[in-house]
């Protein structure tokens, strides 16, 4: 199983969702080669929840870790004795790594290593400057397992290349006749490959200059300067989303190499929103807020074996499901004292079932939403509730909450159900 992230990808950034002036040739052919789903949702607004989401297949609400928006400093994490996507395959008797942006906390107390991945390599926290690898803090953020690694090079180049040597060996494992390590042969494995592209900073492979001015701006103690507010433009975006789309594309390459592309399921999406360059149209709002600009993602998901090409999926999804989905498909129990939120797709995707109508459920500082069928229930930081149905109106600008009543009261005690079995957040 390759699970792979973008980082803060716009909803339409992508040449199969209508961006018009981004090319992603790899990511389109991955489309084409399986199915691409129109309705699919991250579990949350930004970072680190959503990663909360698909590690746990539960809503971030759940861990006191999750309750970060995200994660910004040592004190919260996802808690090493919580089940993982990653610890019950293993238990299941796959090979698992991690390879890019973690953000679910900080070393000492956790890291990938102590959550169910037999490898990790890359970044702990939300944000990096791609050449010196500062973090929001200052700090050097490469690493190879839970031991400072050093590479200046642009860090999409270096996880894409650990990603494709990943996968090379994966591949002559599988190959292997005999005289290697028989526990690894024909070993199932994950790989959850974490891009930060095209998360800011708006560094582009080549702009080393820009890169340099970042790095004097945060060594000299300027507050946000990672941040790069006052960079970036459509066209920087554009290099660096087209960058991520040859990236995914040599990976792919790998794969195939290895002789495993037909045996393996392929996911991509962005963990949440688009933010200042994306293109959205034609859905309002974007990262942090429960828009569907904030949660609505790009997700494809490819797997020849058992996938026939050229699908469109319209039904709604969101990030928990895919944890239950590869649970069911790798014949892993989920632990019964952590049951999961979400619903597995195995019987949808793979033997035509029905799909049946459930509840999906968001919460944010501030912000509200659940999706049932074609109708989503929203509040926003004013308070008002509001009632969208979003198969017509995926922009949400025509508010049927005065006609429609009963409805939004039904999904209104609906999302209050769920949020009264969450942790509250912590006060201030």
């Amino acid at each position: 199983m390759l699970f792979i992230l973008g980082d803060d990808l716009g909803w339409a950034d992508l040449s199969s969702y209508g961006a018009p002036d981004i090319r992603t040739p790899h990511l389109d052919r991955l489309a084409r080669q399986g199915v691409r789903f129109t309705q699919a949702y991250a579990g949350s607004a930004t970072c680190s929840p959503t990663r909360f989401s698909l590690y746990t297949g539960r809503f971030p609400g759940r861990t006191e870790g999750g309750l970060a928006e995200p994660i910004a400093d040592k004190s919260a994490g996802l808690a090493p004795d919580h089940p993982t996507l990653a610890s019950l395959l293993r238990e299941a008797g796959y090979a698992t790594a991690l390879i890019g942006k973690w953000h679910c906390g900080y070393l000492p107390d956790y890291s990938p290593t102590r959550s169910g991945w037999d490898t990790f390599f890359g970044n702990f926290g939300g944000a990096l400057e791609y050449y010196s690898k500062l973090g929001l803090a200052g700090e050097y953020d490469l690493y190879e397992g839970d031991a400072e690694y050093k590479d200046l090079r642009y860090y999409t180049r270096i996880i894409t290349e650990r990603a494709v040597d990943h996968l090379t060996k994966a591949g002559e494992a599988a190959a292997s006749d005999g005289r290697s390590d028989k526990r690894n042969q024909d070993r199932p494995w994950l790989l959850n490959l974490n891009f930060t592209t095209p998360h800011w900073p708006w560094i582009a492979d080549g702009d080393e200059e820009e890169s340099a001015e970042i790095v004097r701006r945060i060594k000299a103690g300027e507050p946000g300067a990672l941040q790069h507010r006052d960079g970036g433009s459509l066209e920087k975006y554009r290099e660096m989303v087209e960058d991520l789309d040859r990236s995914v594309g040599e990976v792919l390459a790998a794969l195939r190499r290895s002789g495993q592309e037909e045996d393996t399921l392929v996911f991509f999406a962005s963990d949440n929103g688009g933010e200042r360059w994306s293109y959205n149209w034609p859905l309002s709002g974007n990262k942090a807020s429960l828009q569907e600009g904030g949660i609505r993602v790009p997700t494809l998901v490819r797997w020849p074996a058992r996938l026939d090409a050229g699908q469109v999926s319209h039904e709604p999804v969101f990030t928990p499901d895919w944890t239950a989905t590869l649970l069911e498909i790798a014949g892993a129990r989920p632990d019964r004292a952590y049951p999961l939120d979400g619903t597995s797709l195995a019987g949808y995707l793979l033997r035509g079932e029905h799909l049946a109508e459930r509840d999906l459920f968001w919460r944010v500082r501030g912000e509200r939403a659940l999706r049932r069928g074609d109708w989503k229930y929203y509040r926003g930081k004013g308070g008002k509730d509001q009632l969208f149905h979003i198969a017509t109106d995926p922009r949400e600008q025509a508010d049927k909450a005065a006609g429609e009543q009963r409805l939004l009261g039904r999904l209104r005690a609906a999302w209050e159900a769920v949020d009264d079995t969450l942790l509250p957040y912590p006060k201030g």
